[in-house]
Formats: structure tokens, sequence, C-alpha cells
């Protein structure tokens, strides 16, 4: 499974505000300049993040953003599926975009062994981003400077 530029960004852009929560607010072209991520794209993420209630945001000279919730209570799966929809590799076990399977040959059946094994899939994914905070992010970082 592989994840978008926008979430490989979002996730980025969260670490440098999680590195720096409670102290100040960090500008957009500080976090762009400091991950590598083009400032046009990171806006339109931050605002996505921004909606969702990760962040809140200050105009002016001394602006910029900031964590509303505390690192330890951000999950990787959070983000991802906020940026880029279930983490689900097939829409028929998802949990939060279940799509009935209307081709599928098993689809009446009891069992189906591609929902099975893509089930599992499904849970190992979301077992360990649903684990993974943005403080356990960030300590790798801090511990590495």
């Amino acid at each position: 499974m592989k994840f978008s530029k926008k979430s490989e960004y979002g996730l980025r852009a969260l670490l440098e505000l999680a590195l720096h929560y409670n102290e100040r607010l960090i500008q957009r072209h500080e976090i762009g300049q400091r991950q590598r991520i083009p400032v046009e794209f990171l806006e339109q993420i931050l605002l996505a993040l921004k909606r969702a209630g990760f962040l809140a945001s200050r105009r002016g000279i001394h602006g910029g953003y900031e964590l509303i919730k505390p690192p330890k209570d951000i999950t990787l799966g959070q983000v991802i599926r906020l940026l880029d929809g279930p983490l689900a590799p097939i829409g028929c076990v998802s949990k939060t975009a279940y799509q009935k399977c209307h081709d599928c040959p098993y689809a009446r059946k009891e069992f189906c062994p591609l929902q099975d094994a893509m089930g599992e899939v499904r849970n190992a994914i979301a077992s360990i981003l649903d684990n993974y905070t943005l403080q356990d992010f960030a300590k790798g970082v801090k511990g590495g400077r």
C-alpha cells in the first residue's frame, strides 16, 4: 500500500508543528522550507488539517500555525484517513468507508478469500498507524538531532 504525497507532506508538516508544540506559532514558509514541501501544496494540506480540528492559525506578521491537540492525541492513522481516505486496500473491508462488492463471485457467500486476506492487511496497517502518535514520531526526531 502506498500513501500519497499529500499524506506524506501532511505528516511531515505535523511533525514540524509537534516539535514546537506549546513553544510558538510556525509560519507555513518555515514548515515548507524545513520539511521541503512546496508551499502551494502545503497551504491546501494545512487548510484540511485546520478544518479537521488539528490546527489553529493566526494571521499577521507574528502569525502562523500551531497544533490544537497535544501530539500524543493525534495518530498517524487519523491524519492519513483525513488526507488519503480509508486505510483498507479494497472497499469491502473498510471500516470507515465500506463499499459492498457487486461484481465479486463471492459477494453472496459466507466466505470470501480476498475479503479475508485484505481484512487482515487493513487490520495490520490500522493497528500500527492507529497506535503511533505524533508524539512518538517527534520523539524519534528529537532523539536523533
